[in-house]
Formats: structure tokens, sequence, C-alpha cells
């Protein structure tokens, strides 16, 4: 260590080398919680975007990607480390960008048929169609009128004729309509 260090306290023995303190850590902790009860607010009735659910998905993953960040500048002492850490986190970065990238082609081309390239007929007939997504939405807002207090011997009614949860999964099971 050098006398330099030595003379200020800031070598690796020094107590000012806290990197923060405790102040520092509990105004993170706070921000955090902050930060989490703002993910929570996108389910309440306040919410002023219930019928857009993209705007509170791509709100959650900014919020989520503030709280990792402060996380690992904070909590795992990124922001005291000397430059090298731009030497592995920026190629890093930079492949799994490309890498997710890379797989566009191969997901939104497959159904599509681009490049030559398509489900072959047998996969096709067992891929999700649009009547399945159409099912599986009934079944949920019955599903959520039965948590919300609705008359629970209607949907038992409904499973009877074949037209309840059930009966909607038993459809889209067995080819469903449009298959």
């Amino acid at each position: 260590m050098s006398d330099h260090a030595v003379a200020h306290g800031t070598g690796h023995g020094g107590a000012s080398h806290a990197h923060g303190g405790l102040g520092k850590y509990l105004a993170v902790f706070v921000a955090l919680c902050g930060l989490s009860t703002a993910s929570f607010f996108t389910t309440s009735q306040h919410w002023p975007y219930h019928d857009q659910p993209s705007v509170g998905w791509a709100f959650m993953m900014a919020v989520s990607c503030t709280k990792a960040l402060l996380v690992v500048l904070f909590f795992m002492h990124v922001k005291y480390e000397a430059n090298w850490k731009y030497v592995l986190t920026i190629p890093a970065s930079l492949m799994a960008l490309f890498l997710g990238l890379a797989l566009v082609p191969d997901i939104g081309m497959r159904v599509r048929g681009g490049f030559n390239y398509g489900y072959s007929e047998e996969r096709y007939r067992h891929a999700a169609q649009a009547s399945d997504t159409l099912a599986l939405e009934q079944a949920s807002r019955r599903v959520g009128a039965h948590s919300k207090g609705a008359n629970s011997e209607s949907l038992h009614s409904e499973g009877a004729h074949g037209e309840g949860a059930h009966g909607a999964r038993g459809n889209a099971a067995s080819g469903g309509q449009g298959h």
C-alpha cells in the first residue's frame, strides 16, 4: 500500500473503504421497496392502463431492470470496481442481444413459412389456433367472475353442458373448432 493511501485511509484496511456506508445501503433498500410498490401498482384498481396490458408489462420491465441495476451497482459493489467491468459486461451484453435477435427469424417465421421454412402439416394441425385463445379467454372470464363472488351454481350448470372451463379444455384438447 502506498504512503498516500495509508495517510488518507483509502487502502483496503482503512475504515473509509466502506463504499458509502449504511446510509447509502438503506437509501437503496428504500428505493427498491418503492420500485416494488410501483410494480404492484400495475395490478391495482388505480392503474389507468388496464385496457392496455402492454403498457403495464413495459412499466414492470422498466422497474425490474432498474431494481436489478441498483442491486448490481450497490449490493454487488460493481459501482466501485475499476473500469475493467466494462470489458466484461459490454461484450457479454452484445452477445446476448445478438443471440436473441438471431432467434427472431427462427421463431417468428416458423409458422408463416418464411425462408422456405414452415411447419409440417402434422405439426400445423397441433399448433395453437385463434379459437384456442378465444376458448381460454372465455374460461378465464368465467373463473374471474366466480372469484369475484358470482353464483357458483351457474358455473356448475355450464360445466354440465360441456361449455365450462373443462368443456373448453376438452374442446381444445380434442382439436376444437377451426383445426
